[in-house]
């Protein structure tokens, strides 16, 4: 009987059918992406700013005898048990965001593969060096049973160097990590426990990990989860501010609802303001760059203002002409003037009881400034050929992409308007100065045009993921939108985003990049334009691997061809192992095969 199809993690997730996850150690294809290399393709060094990322998440560097300091103020001040429920619930935390990595970034890879790379990403972050014993899990089943080997724990030699040797173990992080992981995979609680550990005096740690229900009394283990929100299934704790990616529900990725997404130090503190002033009727005046999101702010503060059940009214002061500016804020009576058929409410009585958002405010006439100023002291407004006054109740927010403290020095904008305006002011850093929000913006963006283009395409090459994560974005969050939007359109379904799917124009990253290189060195990528040798050296690589005479000049389709067939040769002809090579699936190198033959290549 054939073996049966095992299916891949992203399947599983996209249908709703974990109950068909399960695999076995035994079937571990050691080649199988994502290998230990793939995983360290990962990691970047950006010493130049200060940062070191693993794919989408930001890393530190820390010294082993801090953890153990740490470790040691933990347990004086809150006490042992205490300590440990604050360490494992940090494990647990770094367990969650690994397997969101590797599932994320290899959406088509079997499950056991995704499963034991969770051992490779701890070795590579330097927490322990994992040894498998065996793993095997059955969702339909609803049985898990990992056992593994820790060498070199760095968490034992840090609790050792502060206490010495114990009768208890104490890897509390390490043990959090190997649950967070696992759970986020299996989609159902599993719990793992350390039954020997070097700081009992055993050579090395051991840990065995299996469901609540397989081990029957968990009380003492949930007793350092959080039991609680642990139980109900969502133990992964929510960012203080933006939205976690990609557990986002499909309905809020709908094209026409927008979302505030970070969590840096600079989208939180203005985050903060925001939820300080909701509640006032104070003005809010939003500073920042042109596509830093000071409409989506201004939205915002709305929906969580008391005003948030009447109307939000936005109005690009830039894109009304001169002429037109007093009907448009203030409206117009029929007859007022030629073409004026019919009465009609400006802007301000639109927003009435509401809120009114005037966008780059600066570009108003000075004229058009002391109508402006007018409203906002006096509470009415008088329609262009009326002659009644009208109340209003509206909260004003503006927005401006130029100093205007300056513009009030050159004469250009009225000090007495500026002063109305600016009575709660908010500044929105540009993209530059909020790095660690860029993978989160980046998954939310691949998600969102995904679902409105109805495309399948699968995150970033690291490669591409690099170059993003270190571009300067001169157009700020819009033209970040603006490149993945053309990397969804641009690459296939079910294959990543590449540096050619998103910069056509010459763009580039100025920041130096290290990744780390055979033999664990780092070496420099630069994630930009290659130099013109090193074109030439490509090409002629190329043409060697094509077969061409014309080292200037190679199709696509040869050496799309070659590369299948050189995988295909080097897998022994087995397209399984061809596609893992290749990064594709089975039947999407089927399908290419294919389509290639009947071109005739």
């Amino acid at each position: 009987m054939a073996k049966e199809r095992r299916i891949s993690l992203a399947e599983v997730t996209d249908k709703n059918k974990h109950k068909l996850l399960r695999g076995d150690s035994d079937e571990l294809d050691d080649r199988a992406s994502p290998t230990l290399r793939d995983l360290t393709e990962c990691l970047f060094f950006s010493p130049g700013d200060g940062r070191i990322w693993l794919n989408n998440v930001r890393m530190v560097l820390m010294h082993n005898l801090t953890m153990g300091t740490l470790r040691r103020e933990l347990v004086d001040l809150l006490g042992v048990e205490r300590a440990r429920g604050v360490m494992t619930r940090t494990g647990y935390i770094s367990g969650v965001e690994g397997a969101r990595l590797v599932r994320d970034q290899w959406p088509n890879a079997e499950p056991i593969t995704l499963f034991s790379a969770g051992t490779r990403l701890h070795s590579l972050e330097g927490a322990v060096q994992v040894e498998t014993v065996h793993i095997s899990f059955d969702a339909a089943k609803g049985v898990y049973d990992g056992e593994f080997i820790w060498h070199n724990s760095s968490e034992a030699d840090a609790h050792i160097s502060e206490f010495g040797l114990g009768t208890h173990p104490v890897c509390w992080m390490q043990l959090g990590y190997a649950m967070g992981y696992v759970t986020t995979l299996f989609v159902k609680p599993v719990i793992f426990r350390e039954v020997e550990c070097c700081s009992m005096g055993h050579p090395n740690c051991r840990v065995v990990g299996k469901t609540a229900e397989q081990w029957g009394d968990i009380s003492e283990d949930l007793r350092y989860l959080s039991a609680e929100s642990f139980v109900a299934g969502g133990f992964a704790p929510a960012p203080a501010a933006g939205v976690s990616l990609p557990e986002l529900d499909p309905a809020l990725l709908d094209p026409g609802k927008k979302l505030m997404v970070g969590v840096s130090a600079a989208f939180t503190a203005a985050c903060h303001r925001l939820r300080r002033v909701a509640p006032t009727r104070a003005t809010v005046l939003f500073l920042g760059e042109s596509g830093v999101g000071k409409e989506l702010f201004a939205q915002m503060l709305h929906e969580i203002s008391p005003r948030k059940s009447k109307p939000f009214v936005s109005v690009n002061c830039a894109a009304i002409p001169e002429t037109l500016v007093e009907s448009e804020l203030f409206g117009v009576e029929r007859g007022a003037y030629t073409g004026a058929v019919s009465s009609r409410a400006g802007r301000f009585e639109r927003a009435n009881g509401g809120t009114l958002f005037l966008d780059e405010v600066s570009s108003l006439s000075l004229v058009a400034q002391g109508k402006l100023l007018r409203a906002l002291q006096e509470g009415d407004v008088e329609r262009v050929g009326g002659t009644q006054t009208i109340r209003i109740d509206v909260r004003v927010v503006a927005a401006c992409n130029v100093d205007l403290r300056r513009e009030v020095e050159a004469g250009r904008f009225r000090e007495d308007l500026y002063f109305r305006l600016n009575v709660f002011p908010v500044h929105l850093p540009p993209l530059r100065e909020r790095r660690e929000d860029i993978p989160l913006l980046l998954n939310y963006f691949l998600h969102r045009y995904n679902f409105r283009h109805d495309r399948n395409v699968a995150s970033f090459t690291p490669r591409a993921f690099s170059t993003l994560l270190n571009y300067n974005y001169p157009g700020n969050i819009r033209e970040l939108q603006n490149l993945v939007e053309r990397g969804v359109i641009s690459a296939e379904d079910g294959s990543p985003i590449d540096l050619h799917h998103l910069f056509v124009s010459g763009e580039a990253s100025s920041i130096a990049l290290f990744a780390v290189a055979e033999g664990g060195r780092l070496s420099e990528r630069t994630g930009g334009a290659r130099s013109k040798s090193e074109t030439s050296d490509l090409f002629r690589m190329l043409a060697e691997l094509t077969g061409s005479s014309d080292t200037e000049r190679i199709s696509i389709d040869s050496v799309d061809v070659a590369l299948m067939d050189l995988a295909i040769e080097q897998s022994g002809g087995k397209l399984s192992r061809a596609a893992r090579l290749l990064g594709l699936t089975r039947p999407q190198l089927a399908y290419r095969l294919q389509k290639h033959k009947q071109r005739g290549e």
